[in-house]
């Protein structure tokens, strides 16, 4: 979605509103498998969340990555990527936060030429300013943990998780495939910034962004030096290889077309890929690769994912009997909670090989959500999610600082009252208006 058709349009206030469902769904018509649906599902309503109004000392500046064109590492459409740069202080000033935007994949040519007109291909879509909040956010109330870290948001426009790896432009478009060397030549930029001299630092990651986290988690430890305490957060992240309601595996054939277009296979783990059919794109999906990562990982992820549902579970060519339950959890019937509880079982029985893991944590709640970690109110807020009274800043900063083992469960839907459920009801009532 076009900057010129949405953004252009927004206030200071109506960023935090609408920042879940931009993380989920802002650009789904081009990037997820779900196209017909996802189209017109762009921002949720959002029950029971309020934000707080931004000032301008809120919103960080868009940096463009120096030398980008001359290194090859560029955007879909050829621009140089971008990140934002907040400054740490005081007791922070010496440790760094890492945070990747979300945002999907395009598997065919014609999805990626058409994301390249927007802020998920090119730069010249991206905000000048965006709003740093929950884990990114400078108020200690908000981000108790990072809030005076120097704090990075690194903006996604390769559409293949920073992992594509195709040295020359695509023959008949000329899009560039370079997520890869996007991610080395950020990262050798913020290294020069101070990175590289950091005593603690994590890197964390929403959604697209999450699994590019898991992919570069063992690299990005291995850039710093080895006294630096090095970690890595996925933020819903961890796709699941399931069949869907109608016993098709849409979402490795999904997978499948965007490792064979940007050559994603170049840059997955090596000890998976070494056991795993490459033809299957098996090495995108987290339970596979996950046991194999050196550094400490911590998983967020609502059990009844929205975006997975949506497009792993029932996606738009399988069964439109699920059309209100996939707009709200609250309008699904017995046989689809019953179906949607098995997608949490198959959920928690891949987190089981992780259970005694001293490296892993986890939060794993049963919200109808998808991204929670980088938004105040899901993050750290009076009224944010919890599990055993803990919000999941709380639970990130146990684990990051081992104070204690976190590895939170909660039970199935709807257990969980402090869940923040997504609800697109209401959106798609206006659109038929």
């Amino acid at each position: 979605m076009a900057k010129s058709l949405l953004w252009s349009k927004w206030g200071k206030k109506e960023w935090i509103i609408s920042a879940i469902g931009f993380t989920v769904v802002s650009l789904a018509i081009i990037l997820t498998l779900d196209s017909s649906s996802s189209s017109s599902d762009r921002v949720p309503n959002q029950n029971q969340i309020t934000t707080p109004l931004l000032d301008e000392e809120s919103l960080v500046d868009l940096i463009l990555l120096q030398n980008a064109q001359q290194k090859g590492a560029v955007c879909l459409d050829g621009s140089s990527p971008g990140y934002h740069f907040s400054k740490g202080f005081d007791s922070g000033s010496e440790n760094w936060l890492l945070h990747i935007e979300g945002g999907g994949w395009c598997d065919t040519v014609e999805k990626c030429n058409i994301r390249k007109g927007t802020a998920l291909g090119s730069s010249k879509f991206m905000d000048s300013k965006v709003p740093f909040t929950g884990i990114l956010s400078n108020i200690e109330s908000q981000n108790p943990e990072f809030f005076n870290w120097n704090r990075v948001k690194i903006r996604y426009c390769d559409g293949a998780s920073f992992a594509g790896n195709q040295s020359e432009p695509e023959s008949s478009s000329g899009l560039f495939f370079r997520g890869q060397l996007i991610w080395d030549a950020v990262m050798e930029e913020l290294l020069s910034l101070g990175l590289a001299n950091a005593r603690q630092a994590l890197l964390s990651g929403c959604s697209a962004g999450g699994l590019a986290t898991l992919i570069h988690c063992d690299d990005f430890q291995e850039m710093l030096p080895k006294e630096v305490n090095a970690k890595c957060l996925s933020d819903a992240g961890f796709f699941l290889d399931e069949n869907d309601v109608s016993g098709e595996r849409t979402m490795r054939s999904f997978y499948r077309a965007v490792s064979n277009l940007q050559g994603v296979t170049k840059s997955l783990p090596k000890d998976c890929m070494s056991k795993m059919e490459s033809s299957e794109a098996g090495c995108l999906f987290p339970q596979n690769f996950v046991k194999y990562i050196k550094t400490p990982v911590f998983l967020v992820n609502p059990s009844y994912d929205w975006w997975q549902i949506h497009n792993i579970l029932v996606p738009s060519t399988s069964d439109h009997s699920w059309l209100r339950c996939k707009r709200n959890i609250k309008d699904c019937n017995p046989n689809q909670i019953e179906i949607l509880h098995g997608f949490r079982d198959s959920m928690l029985e891949e987190l089981k090989q992780f259970q005694h893991s001293r490296n892993m944590g986890m939060f794993i709640n049963s919200c109808f959500s998808h991204c929670q970690t980088w938004i105040t109110n899901t993050w750290h807020s009076v009224d944010s999610p919890r599990i055993n009274n803990k919000t999941i800043a709380e639970a990130v900063g146990d684990w990051y600082f081992d104070r204690k083992a976190v590895k939170e469960i909660d039970g199935p839907y709807p257990s969980n009252p402090t869940c923040h459920d997504l609800d697109f009801s209401a959106f798609h009532k206006s659109r038929r208006a």
